[in-house]
């Protein structure tokens, strides 16, 4: 059985030692992040309907051979058409005016109505966060259908017919936690189903009386929802974390130096205390040397100590030979090295810095690695994406908050060649020389790649990816600066360089996993 040595604490630990449910201290499990589902009224909050509801006032108002007060019907839209009626129509021809208000209303009111400031945009930034919208309404729901096609909505699920405190049962039945509108009921709706009021001024009821009537936010139009969202969305998200990590005892964090392994120690500094929290960075040869000492120095100010033990994925013949799910053996290694290292140390659970865009990116035998060793995945378990990561490290201060993507360097060598010292060695220098090359020439450079592509025609080749704006700049075509690039790539172990004309495309050698021919 082999040691390890750690660095930090000149301790060494049993490789190899077999995960069991006695290394992690049984507590509840997170809830995952519930997927967003934001609930629209219609009338007022996503089209003005005014015009066209007036108009069929019109028309039914001579046809019955009476005076209705439109103007003033049309200024709070709101309750259903039975009740805005009623008032000024005989009983017993109400269920008949309401009828032939409907069957009017598609020739007369559809193409009158105009989409709201911002409705589009509202609905868009629901979609970016991969969440489902509704579309919940007082309207009778064909004619609804309608307004929403002639205003190119799209909405997920759409209910008509529901008013005040019965859009609750759709809200709850769909899980919608937000739900915007204009008018006083829509807020009782929204609060009776536990969701977050949002209203906009655009009906006709005013702050005071959307505020009086318990909304949460207030915003004057749609147009400021997406930003509303944005913040909503990030607090919810980092109080989920704090809850989860408040709970958790102990934490070990499987810590590279990254954006999203950074900010999940700070985040369990705040929850738990420096003294409950420790990083573990798993040193090899695929870990960049320039990352280990900034990562160590970020984690001496968060006051967290440091363990770096060694990492064997070299050993393991499935690493080495770097099929296309290479990652599960580099990721298998290191759970199994941090897991009775958490264990050895009292550490109650082992993290990942796993966030939420990773989960839905598709091809990840990484993470699956890590979740059958038991690692917790915190980050998107709260349902932070990587620009959530980003802007919560913004506000806290985190000098990884703009950090680019640093892959380990197996990352660079294409799927099938098999992964070795010497390569990854050569990749390292090839893109320390690169970078010198850019900053000698004032060129400004934060993605950068140099990916090594094999043997073509009995030469060793790799590709140059770079930021697409240095592509439309000074390194546009070939020249000087371009020469210096790909010779000091050459002059780092290659015999050809080239400068990828697609540019840094983060994951780019998943590609090749389908489309081995366009390895440019």
């Amino acid at each position: 059985m082999r040691r390890r040595y750690d660095s930090r604490t000149s301790e060494s630990v049993d490789d190899r030692l077999p995960v069991s449910s006695s290394t992690l201290v049984a507590v509840p499990v997170a809830t995952p992040a519930l997927p967003l589902v934001v609930g629209f009224d219609l009338d007022m909050t996503l089209i003005d309907s005014r015009p066209g509801i007036g108009a069929v006032l019109e028309v039914l108002a001579t046809e019955l051979g009476v005076r209705l007060p439109v103007a003033e019907l049309t200024a709070r839209l709101g309750p259903p058409l039975d009740q805005m009626l009623a008032p000024h129509l005989p009983a017993h021809t109400l269920t008949a005016a309401v009828d032939r208000f409907r069957e009017i209303y598609p020739s007369r009111a559809v193409a009158a109505a105009t989409v709201l400031d911002g409705a589009h945009e509202a609905v868009a930034a629901v979609r970016a966060h991969r969440g489902r919208v509704l579309v919940v309404t007082g309207k009778f729901a064909p004619n609804a259908r309608l307004h929403l096609e002639h205003a190119g909505l799209d909405p997920d699920h759409l209910e008509g017919g529901v008013w005040g405190v019965g859009k609750a049962d759709v809200l709850l039945r769909q899980g919608a936690s937000v739900y915007v509108g204009d008018h006083v009921h829509d807020v009782e709706g929204a609060l009776a189903a536990g969701a977050t009021s949002v209203s906009v001024l655009s009906g006709g009821c005013t702050r005071e009386e959307l505020l009086a009537a318990g909304t949460h936010v207030v915003l004057d139009d749609l147009s400021a929802f997406p930003v509303w969202l944005e913040e909503h969305l990030l607090d919810q998200r980092l109080a989920a974390l704090a809850a989860d990590l408040g709970r958790r005892g102990s934490l070990l964090v499987a810590y590279s130096g990254g954006a999203d392994s950074a900010f999940l120690l700070a985040a369990a500094v705040r929850a738990l205390g420096p003294g409950r929290v420790v990083a573990a960075t798993g040193y090899s040869d695929a870990l960049p040397r320039s990352e280990r000492g900034p990562a160590r120095q970020l984690a001496d100010e968060l006051g967290v100590r440091v363990l770096t033990p060694r990492t064997q994925e070299m050993e393991r013949e499935g690493y080495r030979a770097n099929a296309g799910d290479r990652c599960f053996f580099c990721k298998a290694e290191l759970l199994e090295t941090l897991v009775p290292l958490a264990a050895q140390h009292r550490i109650a659970h082992v993290a990942t810095g796993t966030n939420a865009d990773d989960v839905v990116a598709g091809f990840r035998p990484g993470i699956r690695a890590a979740a059958e060793r038991g690692a917790l995945t915190p980050l998107a378990d709260a349902g932070l994406t990587k620009a959530q990561v980003r802007e919560a490290s913004r506000r806290w201060g985190l000098p990884t908050w703009d950090k680019p993507a640093a892959a380990c360097l197996s990352s660079r060598i294409a799927y099938g060649i098999e992964v070795s010292p010497h390569r990854l060695a050569r990749v390292e220098r090839a893109e320390a020389a690169v970078r010198e090359v850019l900053a000698a020439a004032g060129v400004p450079v934060r993605d950068l790649r140099v990916r090594d592509l094999g043997v073509r025609e009995g030469r060793e080749v790799a590709s140059v990816e770079v930021d697409a704006a240095l592509l439309a700049g000074r390194l546009a075509e070939p020249g000087a600066l371009v020469y210096d690039v790909c010779a000091a790539v050459r002059g780092a172990g290659f015999a050809v360089a080239e400068v990828s004309r697609r540019g840094f495309r983060s994951g780019s050698m998943n590609e090749l996993l389908t489309e081995p021919e366009r390895w440019r």
